[in-house]
C-alpha cells in the first residue's frame, strides 16, 4: 500500500520530528510513506471570513495539486467520522483488498480544510471532538496508521 501523509505547514518541533521519523521508520516494513508539506498561507489575527475562506482556499489548492486522481482520499477533519484503532484498521484492510492501493490522509492548516478538498476526499475521519495543532495530529495520525498495520497482521501491539 503506498500513504502519503499531506499536511499545511513545515514541521519544526524537534520532539514531534522525531516521534513522527519513528513511526514513518517503523512504517517502513508494511508500506510505502510519503510525507508532503505543502507552504501555508500567513493568516492576520483578526481575519474576517473571506479572508479565511481564501487563505484555506490558497492551501487546498496547493493540497490538491499533491494528489493523484486515482488516490483513495481521508481528510482528517473535527467533523469527520469517528473509529476505533480496530474500525481504522478495517477500513485500511478493506482499500486493499478493493484494489485501493493509494490512500492519501489529508490534515489542514490553523484553518481547517478548503471545501473544494473536502469535495475530493472520498471521507473524512476524526480523532477528536477538540481541536489539534496540525503537526501533532501527523504523529497522531501516523501512530494509528501504525497500529492499523500491526492488528491487521495480528502482531502484539493494540492491547
Amino acid at each position: 500500500m503506498n500513504i502519503q501523509i499531506v499536511t499545511v505547514g513545515k514541521l519544526k518541533e524537534k520532539y514531534l520530528k522525531l516521534g513522527i521519523d519513528e513511526y514513518t521508520k517503523r512504517l517502513g516494513a508494511y508500506a510505502k510513506i510519503e510525507t508532503i508539506e505543502v507552504a501555508d498561507e500567513k493568516a492576520p489575527e483578526q481575519a474576517s471570513e473571506a479572508e479565511m475562506k481564501q487563505i484555506k482556499e490558497k492551501e487546498g489548492e496547493r493540497i490538491l495539486a499533491k494528489i493523484h486522481p486515482d488516490t483513495h482520499v481521508i481528510a482528517l477533519a473535527i467533523e469527520g467520522k469517528m473509529m476505533t484503532s480496530e474500525q481504522l484498521a478495517d477500513t485500511l484492510d478493506k482499500l486493499a483488498t478493493y484494489g485501493k492501493s493509494k490512500v492519501a490522509f489529508v490534515i489542514g492548516g490553523s484553518l481547517g480544510l478548503s471545501d473544494d478538498v473536502m469535495k475530493r476526499a472520498n471521507e473524512s475521519l476524526s480523532f477528536s471532538k477538540m481541536t489539534f495543532p496540525h503537526q501533532l495530529m501527523k504523529l497522531v495520525l501516523l501512530e494509528q496508521v501504525y497500529r492499523a498495520f500491526r492488528i491487521n497482521r495480528g502482531e502484539p501491539y493494540h492491547k
